[in-house]
């Protein structure tokens, strides 16, 4: 009964437990930070394993700290003058790149710079593979007034699922150049979304803008290089963004989870000053062929802030995740992360896995070893389908599940053993009839009694206790009655003595009672007293009359009256004798 307690009581303690965990949105987000280090564990031995390959039809025009000091050096201002990346394009163009794309935004017309910037207006009139962007915010409107884009700029969402992108909804825009928005609507949004932790693991794919989608730039890119033309998008019920046969699985906050391909300086790298040296007819150390690539240009230069923190580095162009996004469309290489109840359910047969070996397996090594194995080849699994299936399973779930079960289920256990050897400890100790000490147990306990006196040179004393004409009283009444009064007798013994004391059954009608630390003179107070105790009470019968019983005793102590627990128990027992014969009823 206790074991089947004590199982329902931990199952009832780790539903509490589970109902903690998913209740507490502090503590999951404590357990999603530390799940989302996980995934940047398997994206690096990922990447370090090389399974990974980067397009190699991606390359990064950068401005990075060299081409950052040349142009200071040439121009003297940063940003560059518009048309100069007009001319870029014209070069560019003559090599037929797939796609030029800009992760920067052409914001504001400088008043000096007019012609520049209607240079570079023209070019994007010029060309439909150059993709250029924006950034949507939630400055206020008394900053600066919410501009009205226009539909061109947006795609239709037909949404089935459960997102509804409130952590993706804008309230302001911060705007390019007028001309550019007119001349073109290859203009994607470049927002980000960060973790709790500050890393970038995703990527919107829209965001909503006065209750319109506007696209990512680097889905605009993707599209534009795997040939799609679409501008209507579905998401399903699952979850998933659909590109003609392609999904892209979107987290909670509508964003897609980008796998890594490497570390910063993965893509083809090309200084923007060698090409801007090569537009000027300049001498230049550039050879590269331009034909079919997707070109995009970005800032890595330090102090010009576009720099973010991945699962593959701490230390990432902004440029490079447009580039990984990218990819990851080419490639059709998202991420898709497992249902929160698929977690829960296997975080729960984990638990029982754990909990069921633990409960049948008596080494505790092996037990140990065998869960230990279970949480490890899981861990394996997760990153395995991850590599090759590119499933996100929890790790931190199913692993805090199983450590809970497998400590619960051993305190569990070790509660039945307790409670398991306190019986067995009972019944090997205790007389059935009367709950008190069997006379094997008084044995041991009076020689060890003897032996700590002899140590700390201390008394102690025995009491020997004999229910007086019990036979008679057995063949008067019966056996049942006989054995109610050795009960009541029994326990009038344990109410009058010290919790210290141990009261024994020491066979058939006599008991003994053992004192330590009690002279001769407190031992015959304590037995006279007790003998007056029985002889006033009444004793029920078996048939619920009742009766009066006296008892006769005999105390000895050691080591006035014996070197040996035989010694103490003969002079206890001759002192019973005595008391018998005296006339019973009374303290021999």
């Amino acid at each position: 009964m206790f074991k089947k307690f004590s199982y329902a009581l931990g199952l009832l303690f780790f539903a509490a437990f589970a109902f903690l965990i998913f209740k507490n949105a502090n503590l999951i987000s404590f357990i999603d930070s530390i799940e989302n280090k996980t995934f940047d564990l398997r994206q690096s031995i990922m990447i370090n394993e090389g399974s990974k390959k980067a397009n190699k039809d991606i390359v990064i025009i950068a401005i990075d700290d060299a081409t950052y000091e040349y142009i200071l050096g040439k121009y003297g201002e940063w940003p560059l003058p518009r048309d100069i990346y007009a001319n870029i394009i014209n070069y560019l163009e003559k090599q037929s790149p797939r796609a030029i794309a800009f992760d920067m935004m052409f914001v504001k017309s400088l008043k000096s710079e007019n012609k520049a910037d209607e240079a570079l207006i023209k070019t994007f009139k010029k060309y439909n593979n150059i993709f250029t962007s924006m950034n949507f915010d939630n400055q206020s409107a008394d900053l600066r007034e919410p501009p009205v884009l226009p539909e061109k700029l947006t795609v239709d969402i037909i949404n089935l699922s459960h997102l509804n992108f409130s952590d993706l909804t804008f309230t302001n825009c911060r705007s390019i150049l007028d001309g550019i928005i007119q001349a073109t609507s290859n203009i994607g949004i470049i927002n980000v979304s960060r973790s709790d932790d500050g890393i970038l693991r995703k990527m919107p794919v829209v965001v909503k803008y006065k209750e319109q989608f506007y696209p990512q730039l680097a889905l605009k890119v993707g599209l534009n290089y795997l040939g799609e033309k679409q501008t209507s998008f579905e998401i399903d019920k699952n979850s998933n963004f659909k590109i003609g046969d392609r999904k892209i699985y979107l987290d909670k906050d509508g964003s897609a989870i980008l796998n890594w391909y490497g570390p910063a300086g993965t893509y083809t790298y090309i200084p923007m000053y060698q090409l801007i040296k090569a537009v000027n007819g300049e001498k230049t150390e550039l050879d590269y062929n331009f034909s079919n690539k997707i070109i995009y240009f970005g800032t890595t230069a330090a102090s010009l802030f576009d720099i973010k923190t991945v699962p593959s580095g701490k230390i990432y162009p902004g440029v490079e995740v447009q580039a990984t996004y990218v990819n990851n469309i080419i490639d059709n290489n998202f991420i898709r992360k497992v249902h929160k109840g698929y977690t829960i359910a296997l975080s729960i047969l984990l638990a029982l896995l754990i909990a069921s070996v633990v409960s049948r397996v008596d080494s505790a090594f092996t037990a140990s070893l065998i869960c230990f194995s279970a949480d490890l080849i899981y861990i394996l699994i997760s990153y395995y389908a991850m590599k090759f299936e590119n499933l996100w399973l929890d790790i931190t779930y199913p692993l805090i599940f199983s450590i809970f079960a497998f400590t619960s289920t051993y305190i569990i256990k070790y509660l039945i053993k307790s409670r398991d050897f306190e019986q067995q400890y009972k019944l090997a100790t205790t007389d059935g009839l009367t709950e008190l000490y069997n006379h094997r147990y008084f044995q041991e306990q009076i020689r060890m009694q003897v032996e700590q006196s002899k140590r700390y040179n201390s008394s102690f004393s025995l009491i020997i206790i004999d229910i007086d004409f019990f036979k008679r009283f057995n063949d008067t009444f019966g056996h049942q009655s006989g054995d109610a009064v050795l009960r009541q007798v029994a326990q009038t013994l344990k109410r009058n003595v010290r919790t210290t004391d141990i009261v024994c059954r020491y066979g058939g009608e006599e008991m003994s009672i053992i004192l330590p630390n009690t002279p001769k003179e407190e031992a015959f107070s304590t037995a006279q007293k007790i003998c007056d105790r029985v002889a006033n009470k009444k004793f029920r019968l078996f048939n619920g009359k009742e009766t009066n019983v006296t008892i006769s005793l005999g105390v000895s102590t050691f080591p006035a009256d014996g070197e040996s627990a035989v010694d103490i128990i003969e002079a206890a027992d001759k002192r019973l004798y005595n008391a018998k014969n005296n006339g019973r009823n009374q303290v021999g």
